[in-house]
């Protein structure tokens, strides 16, 4: 299977990236402004130095990969997400926070929120492209990154409350893993992934 990788050296990208290698049948190409500098090409690996914003350079990499996951931050994301429904992948897993659609409750991480932190404005305008496409994708909204277990955490829907405002990485790997293998599941569908602080 092939893969591809945006966001390759982020805080996420770097740790799902060697779980993922772990995985002997996963061809990888490892994308972010730095991945050629930080991984070195091999049989399972491409890596490219590559600006996401630039629709050109995105089609060609990512024409032949089975599915995409992209893990960035930042104002740029709306553009991001345009150009991945341009580049049409067959799959694609889009990692996000809790708060796009205000769904945290005032007294859980409410601050969060989109209409009280304007940074999640990028989030929630990107969001809002996908799910507007006919891509066949999946939302993944994470809250504050923690080490943790990888069982720790409960899914919630779009709709629906989410339980806490903090994630557990290995939690979201576990989740995004299983949709690589599964890719039916969560089709066309936004969850949260949080630890339960209710």
């Amino acid at each position: 299977m092939n893969i591809g990788i945006i966001g390759a050296t982020g805080k996420f990208g770097r740790p799902f990236t060697a779980k993922l290698l772990s995985k002997p049948d996963y061809h990888l190409t490892l994308l972010s402004k730095s991945a050629g500098n930080s991984y070195e090409d091999s049989y399972r690996i491409t890596a490219k130095n590559i600006d996401a914003t630039n629709i050109k350079d995105l089609k060609t990499v990512l024409k032949d990969q089975d599915v995409v996951f992209c893990a960035v931050s930042g104002v740029d994301q709306p553009v991001i997400a345009r150009n991945l429904v341009k580049v049409n992948p067959k799959r694609l897993i889009y990692m996000t926070v809790v708060g796009i659609y205000n769904e945290l409750a005032e007294d859980n991480g409410g601050e969060y929120n989109v209409d009280n932190e304007k940074e999640q404005i990028p989030n929630r305008n990107a969001v809002a492209i996908i799910e507007e496409s006919d891509l066949d994708y999946t939302i993944l909204r994470c809250g504050y990154l923690i080490y943790g277990e990888e069982d720790d955490y409960v899914i919630t829907k779009k709709g629906e409350t989410p339980k806490g405002y903090v994630s557990t990485s290995k939690s979201v790997e576990k989740i995004a893993l299983d949709i690589i293998e599964n890719p039916e599941l969560y089709s066309r569908e936004s969850i949260s992934i949080t630890r339960d602080m209710s």
